[in-house]
Order: C-alpha cells, then structure tokens, then sequence
C-alpha cells in the first residue's frame, strides 16, 4: 500500500504547485475592486468596420444595426457587414433594409461562426480591402450598443490599442436564474480579470462578441474557425505579441440563454473549444515565456532599449497569462480528484486506512465521543465514512464561495446591472454555483463528446432605447 500513497502524494504536490501558479490572480482580484485603466478622448475619428455573423436572426438583428446607427459617432466612420450565415429566415433582407451591407453564405459542411467571419473578411478584401478601415468591430446579432459605445472604444483605439474588449451587460439577466448565471459570469470576469490586466497594461482574453481590433491582425484574412475563434484568437494574439486591454466606459447588452439543454450544449462547445486553444496555441505560448523571439517588440518602432526590455518581460509574462487562461484547470481539478479519491478507496478496502496509518477512523471516532456516541464500526467504515464528509464539506465550502461570488457582484455592479428585485437576486446568487459546476460537467463531457457548432436561439427583440428605459426606471 506504500506505492499508493506515493502515488497520491505525488499528484497532490503537483497540484499544489499548479494551484500555486494561480495565486498571482488575487492580486487581479483587488486591484479589479477598486480600479481599472481609463482612456482620454480620443484626438481623432477612426474608421471602423462592424462585423456580424448571423443565423436565422430575424428577430433581433435589426435592433442591432438600429444602435450602430445611432451611435453618437460621426455615421460616415462607421460601415455594418452581415454575414447571414445558412440563414433561411428573413435575415438577409432585413440586414439591407436597416442599412447593413449583407453578404449570404450557404455551407452546411463548415457550420462555426469562425468560418462565417473568415468569408465575411473576404469578402471585405475583395470589395473594399482590409485597409479601407483601421479597425474591426466583431458583434453577435442579438446585441445592442450604448449610445457613445463607439465613441468610447474610439478613445482606446486612438490611445494605440490594437485589441480592445468592453463591458458586457445583459438585457434579459432576470429571466430565469439561468440567463442570470451567464450574466454574473461574464461580470465576474470583469471584476476578476479584464479590469486590473488592462490597468496593468496586460493581456485579457476576450470572449466572442463585443470587442475591436486593428486591421493588421487580419491583413492574412480570419484564421479562426474552431468552436472557440474567440479563445484562439485572443490566444494567438498574445503569442504573436499583441496586448489586449479592457475598455469599461464602453458598455453594451446582450442576449443569455434560458433553457438548460442549451445552456449545456453551449457549455460543451466552449469546452470543446478551449481544448482545441490549448493544443493549437499552448505550446507556442509556453515556449514565449522562455524565447519571444523578437515578437514583444515587432509591432512597435523607435523604442529605447529599456522599453524593449520592459516589453520583453511583459510578452513573457502575458504569454503565462494566457497559458493559465487557456489550461483547463477545471478539468484538471476534476481528474485529480477522481484519481486521488479512487485511490483512497482502494487503501482503505485493503488496509482500513487513509490520511496515514489510522489516522481518520481515530479523528473521526473521538470526534463521535465528544458528542457522547460510542461508535461500533470497524475502522474501514470510519474511513470511508470520513472520505465522504471531506468531499462533502469540500463541496458546501465550494457552494458558498459561488454564493459569495454572486452577491459580491451585484454589490459592485449594482449602478450598471437592471434593477431586480432582491428576492431574485436572492435566488440568482443561491442557484449561481450550478453554472459552475455545469461547466465542470461540459469539460469532462467535452473530451468524449463529438461536438457541432449549433446557432443559440435569440428572440428577445428589445431595442436599446427600452433596454436603457427600463434600466433607469424600474424600481428595485
């Protein structure tokens, strides 16, 4: 039984170093409370293409190109293409009737959003070309924009920013504790990450729509047709040396789903996905963090050999960044445990022990005298017994830090978030822990599972001018 002990020793000392890579993101953590980066006004109108994919959006995609539309950005700078994508709704016509050049594509056979991009940028190049806009807005159909987003994301741009993400709000966030998990999830990665890398000037990922980047991160055409372009883009980015900052005055809305089958169809895809980031880009990522190859620097000119230095150590340390963003932590958590815990189980069946030589069936048995119980188990019960009630308190204290998590978020957010009413909220920060652990499930899921890209419904038809109403005016 020697060996197996080794063997749990070794995969738990593992793990700690793993876990103890992680723990620089606290300091994520507290700076993302209380600041992030801010940009000054913009000195000049850049001008922007606005990238849609769509399938079968009848329902919400006007109302997106109605709040481009209606930017208080200078119209001229500001074109809309649509990609309606295998549609066999109305869609393409009614991208051309609210003033949106549409292009359809009809190709059952490559079905992700990343292929609708990539004919969407070719189609760019043939007709206007890539450099005919300095950057490049990607947004999903069912999204609406704030009145001054462009005009914000302008003054990141203009700062020199080559990749920009915004601030990610929810327009149907008290539907049903669903859409409110997905809603706190993408604040929580705000709070968590977005925030303090971009006040430190570092790279954070960005997560599928509601972000601009620079024409020449596609002067090759869009290279990213996985089930997470999103992932692989901003992954590849950073490898190439590219930092992605975090614009919080630039907010928008989107749409979460409601029902669980599509939540967890969804939720395998993005696995899925992250996967596929981590075996295309993590090697090239690890190996930045030792070798950047001049990358840190070539897309800069005219620099002092300190700052060559500082961008340097930067790339570095942005390249590990994204490698920790990109490992699937969760996974490997899941596998440690189901591995250690297996092994346990095999101790105790065959020498009626674990934690060390007697060590649990003890500590369990003079905890029951405490209480007056005089326990008449053997010592394998005992242990087995106290295996249980520590995967158990393990889970209840996971449980509550989710809790936590929640409630901390709509304390810090409750200026941006609609109003709800606090039962609900309640509610939402009580059921918001099954996200994640549906997310565990997905991961584990993911590596078995063949997986299609499949459009996630939209019908919530909300315009921003109710979506902005309402949150003004309902009251908690």
């Amino acid at each position: 039984m020697g060996v197996i002990e080794w063997i749990i020793k070794i995969i738990n000392r593992i793990w700690s170093f793993i876990s103890f890579l992680y723990k620089y993101r606290t300091v994520y953590k507290v700076c993302g409370l209380f600041a992030t980066r801010k940009f000054s006004a913009a000195k000049s109108n850049h001008k922007y293409a606005v990238l849609v994919a769509a399938r079968n959006e009848e329902a919400v995609i006007e109302n997106l190109i109605d709040s481009i539309k209606n930017q208080d950005y200078p119209r001229e700078f500001v074109d809309v293409f649509v990609v309606a994508d295998n549609c066999t709704d109305n869609t393409a016509n009614l991208s051309r009737n609210a003033g949106a050049v549409c292009y359809e594509r009809f190709d059952k056979e490559h079905r992700t959003k990343g292929y609708a991009l990539q004919f969407l940028v070719e189609k760019i190049r043939e007709d206007y070309g890539i450099e005919s806009f300095e950057g490049y807005f990607i947004f999903d159909a069912d999204n609406l924009l704030k009145k001054d987003y462009i005009s914000r994301m302008n003054d990141a741009f203009d700062a020199g920013e080559k990749i920009i993400t915004s601030y990610r709000n929810t327009k149907n966030f008290d539907d049903n504790w669903i859409s409110a998990s997905y809603a706190i999830h993408w604040l929580r990665t705000i709070r968590n990450e977005h925030r303090a890398r971009s006040l430190f000037h570092l790279a954070t990922r960005i997560q599928g729509t509601g972000f601009l980047f620079s024409n020449e991160l596609i002067k090759d055409g869009w290279n990213y047709t996985s089930l997470t372009e999103d992932r692989a883009f901003c992954a590849d980015a950073v490898a190439m040396g590219y930092r992605i900052s975090y614009n919080n005055a630039a907010e928008f809305y989107d749409e979460q789903p409601t029902d669980i089958k599509i939540a967890m169809r969804q939720r395998i895809r993005w696995s899925k996905g992250h996967l596929q980031a981590l075996a295309e880009t993590g090697p090239k990522l690890f190996c930045h963090i030792f070798y950047t190859n001049g990358a840190a620097n070539q897309h800069s000119e005219n620099l002092t050999l300190f700052k060559k230095f500082i961008n340097n150590i930067r790339l570095r340390f942005m390249s590990f960044d994204m490698l920790t963003v990109v490992l699937p932590k969760s996974l490997l958590s899941v596998i440690r445990k189901f591995i250690v815990y297996t092994l346990r189980i095999v101790l105790i069946i065959g020498a009626g022990r674990v934690f060390g030589v007697g060590y649990a069936p003890e500590f369990l048995r003079n905890i029951l005298k405490f209480f007056g119980i005089t326990p008449q188990f053997n010592n394998d019960f005992l242990a087995v017994l106290w295996l249980v009630l520590f995967a158990l308190g393990w889970t209840i204290s996971s449980y509550f830090n989710g809790v936590l998590t929640a409630a901390y978020i709509f304390i810090v957010e409750n200026r941006r978030i609609i109003k709800i009413k606090w039962y609900k909220k309640l509610w939402f920060a009580l059921t918001f822990p099954l996200f994640d652990i549906i997310g565990k499930i997905s991961l584990v899921a993911a590596i078995f599972a063949k997986v299609e890209w499949k459009a996630i419904p939209h019908t919530n038809s909300t315009s921003i001018e109710e979506m902005e109403s309402r949150h003004k005016n309902q009251s908690p």
